[in-house]
Parts: C-alpha cells; sequence; structure tokens
C-alpha cells in the first residue's frame, strides 16, 4: 500500500477546545460521527484503516484507493491491495482506476468551459449543433438543450439494447422528469466534437487535464495505459466467479490495433472514425463486446481512466473558492452545485453534472459509477468547506466498500446509499 500526506493537513482534524470535546462525547455515537464531519478533516482515521484489509477481503474488493481534498487540495491518498486478484500486482499512486461514471461531472465541466467561452449555449437545442443518424423520429428531438443533458432531463434512455437497430428517442416530453442517460452525454460528446474540431480526449487536455496538472487522465486507450490500468473482478458469491467480466478493456483492445495499422491513436479518433472501424473490431472480438461505435471511443459517459490522485485534483475545482483564470467563471460553476430543475418527491436534486443532497451541515454534491458491474467508484464534495473525497475500486461489491470509507472518514449516512 502506498500512502501521501500533505505537509500541515493532520491526519484527523483536532477539535476546537476542551469544551468542543466534552460536547461531542456527550451525544450519541451516530450523532456523534455526523458532529465530527463538520469540524474534523475528511482523511479516515487510523483505526479504520488498519481494519480496511480485512474488510476488503470480506467482501471481494482487491484493490482500492481513497484521496482526501481539505482547503481545496489534494490533501491525502493511499492505495491498498492489487490490480489483479490473481496475478498479485500492487496498487500504487501509478495505478489507473476507470472512474465509470465518474466520467461524466469530468466531461461537464469542459463542457461549460466551452459555455463561458460562447462555444455552447445552456439553453441551445443539441440539433443545432449535432444530429446523429442514429436519432429517430419524435417532435421532443428539437427541444432537447444541453442544460437537459447536464441535468439529465432529456427523456432518453441510459442506453439503448439495441443500438444497431433501435433509433434514440426521448420517452417523455425533455425537461418534465429525471431519466439518467448515458446516451444524451455521448450525443453531447458528439455536439463538442463539432464546435472544437477535436476528439473527446484531445479537447479534455486543451481545456482541463493539461491546465489541471491532471497528467494520469485520459478517455483513451493505449498499450501503456493497459499496463497500468486495474482489472476487474465479480463478487465472490457471483454464478459465474471464474469469468472474466467484459468491458472497456475488452472493447479497446480489439480497436487497438485498428488504431496502430491506422497510425491514428484511440485518444484521437472521432465519431465517425470509431464508426469506420467497428465492423473491423467486431470481428476481432468475442460476441456482445463491440455493438456500437461508443464502444470503441472515448467515451464521455464512462470511459475515463486516471489515478485516485488526478480525480481529487478534479474535485479540488469543484470545492476550492479562488479560480484560476482557465477555470469556470464563478457563476457558472455555481451552476453547477445548483438544482436545475424542481420535482415533488425528491430527496436528491440534479445540479450540472452532478448530484446533489441535503445534510444536517448543508448540501454536498455526489456522483457515482459502475462500469461492467466490476468498478465502483464514488466522489462526494462540500463547496462550503473545500472539502471532497474520491473512492475507487476494482470489483463488484466495490459500492458496499465506498459506502463504509464515506461513512467512517465523513461521519455521512447518505441517503444516496439506500435508495
Amino acid at each position: 500500500m502506498r500512502s501521501h500526506a500533505r505537509p500541515g493537513v493532520t491526519r484527523r482534524g483536532l477539535l476546537a477546545g476542551s469544551a468542543g470535546l466534552f460536547a461531542l462525547a456527550a451525544l450519541p455515537p451516530r450523532a456523534r460521527a455526523a458532529a465530527r464531519c463538520a469540524i474534523a478533516d475528511w482523511i479516515p482515521g487510523d483505526a479504520f484503516l488498519q481494519d480496511l484489509p480485512r474488510q476488503m477481503q470480506a467482501l471481494g474488493v482487491p484493490g482500492i484507493a481513497i484521496a482526501v481534498v481539505e482547503v481545496g487540495a489534494l490533501a491525502w491518498s493511499r492505495c491498498f491491495g492489487v490490480t489483479h486478484a490473481e496475478r498479485g500486482t500492487p496498487v500504487d499512486d501509478g495505478t489507473l482506476w476507470e472512474a465509470a461514471s465518474l466520467s461524466k461531472p469530468v466531461f461537464a465541466y469542459a463542457v461549460l468551459q466551452l459555455v463561458d467561452r460562447g462555444q455552447l449555449g445552456l439553453d441551445v437545442p443539441l440539433v443545432e449543433y449535432a444530429r446523429p443518424d442514429y436519432l429517430g423520429e419524435s417532435p421532443w428531438i428539437e427541444r432537447i438543450t444541453v442544460r437537459d443533458v447536464l441535468r439529465h432531463t432529456t427523456g432518453l434512455p441510459n442506453w439503448r439494447k439495441d443500438p444497431a437497430n433501435e433509433k434514440l428517442v426521448p420517452a417523455v416530453a425533455p425537461g418534465t422528469r429525471i431519466d439518467y442517460s448515458g446516451e444524451a452525454i455521448v450525443w453531447l460528446q458528439l455536439a463538442v466534437e463539432a464546435v472544437t474540431g477535436e476528439s473527446l480526449d484531445q479537447t479534455m487536455h486543451r481545456l482541463l487535464f493539461d491546465p489541471a496538472g491532471m497528467r494520469d487522465s485520459s478517455y483513451g486507450w493505449d498499450a501503456a495505459m493497459a499496463a497500468r490500468s486495474v482489472h476487474g473482478h465479480r463478487a465472490p458469491d457471483d454464478a459465474q466467479p471464474g469469468k472474466p467480466p467484459q468491458g472497456l478493456r475488452e472493447a479497446w483492445d480489439a480497436a487497438q490495433p485498428i488504431a496502430e495499422r491506422w497510425g491514428k491513436p484511440l485518444s484521437a479518433w472521432r465519431y465517425a472514425d470509431a464508426e469506420r472501424a467497428m465492423p473491423l473490431a467486431r470481428a476481432h472480438a468475442k460476441p456482445g463486446v463491440v455493438n456500437w461505435p461508443s464502444d470503441i471511443l472515448a467515451n464521455a459517459a464512462a470511459s475515463l481512466r486516471c489515478t485516485v490522485q488526478d480525480y481529487a485534483r478534479f474535485m479540488a475545482l469543484m470545492v476550492h473558492a479562488q479560480p484560476a483564470a482557465w477555470e469556470l467563471r464563478p457563476e457558472t460553476r455555481k451552476a453547477m452545485l445548483t438544482p436545475q430543475i424542481a420535482l415533488p418527491g425528491r430527496w436528491t436534486e440534479k445540479g450540472l453534472g452532478w448530484n446533489i443532497e441535503s445534510t444536517q451541515y448543508g448540501p454536498v454534491l455526489y456522483h457515482s459509477g459502475s462500469n461492467a458491474g466490476v468498478f465502483k467508484t464514488f466522489a462526494l464534495g462540500d463547496a462550503a468547506r473545500q472539502r471532497a473525497l474520491v473512492v475507487m475500486t476494482n470489483a463488484a461489491n466495490g459500492n458496499l466498500l465506498y459506502r463504509r470509507v464515506v461513512r467512517a472518514a465523513t461521519g455521512l449516512d447518505l441517503l444516496a446509499f439506500d435508495v
């Protein structure tokens, strides 16, 4: 296991004064944990970290990485376990994790950078930027905006079951309900391609990764990334525990030889490249691995790979109070973290790229991720206190483990964990 901590940040923040200690001790255990999160930092305590390997073994999670942002900067990180249970390669600070749906808020940040620059409009219909030929016929198609995509109110499905034979159409009018949609994110990705003339990864590096110092982040894939990336692991009680799960690695391994033959790396591919390569990749892939161009395309909804420290650097942009000139305008960053639609009966809200949940200490932003059912990730932020927590795992039960990490580190028991 590896760790690093920023000088001057304590492992656990100290309570201010003996009066605070006595008041905290008088609370019931659950309330005491919650109260601690408002005063102390979010770095997990020594006792929890010492017990973490036992919890990993019990839940069948070979690898985990945790990073903490305090006072708007990466303060601490630590890695446990291995990238592959059978090979035993230890995870370290250079290990690349599948961020899964944590890819979406990072993409949303770059989209809003383009909004700040006047290249995209939040309330402009998406068809004005890109109209892919897989869209179906519906009067609602013309009304879907960039804002609808980022707050998940397009009415589009998450993913079509048979994209080769099924047109993409909304089930309801945009802006009338929440429909979490990876398809909508990919459509917005095509709009970004149209206005920038770049691949997704080229845009992300130019706007975000390079200026933010996220040197180990990419939506693409190559042999060097493959060597540093974690492998997915099924749950111990899975009906097929020995069968490796199908995921992005399998699809992109089928596309990589084509990229080499063309002399064009996968990170430089645009949708048209993936569309042209799909029949070739499908011919060399296992059945069901390559079904649609987005399976082998740098995918804004799901294909980000990065170190846990890099994702924490992104979280620092979301929770710090003094943005640099290249970052989002303060009012745009505020919009990301502000509820964007009022629907009755909801316990969580949708910002622009983030979920927002109210707690007794104010709102927190969060997002989870799950790729192929075996790469489970979670990010949590408190903008008012300039702190954040990122947890990345490589196993089906990783969500059970990251919930334990979040509860132990922050004292927050989110409703998001029970719904």
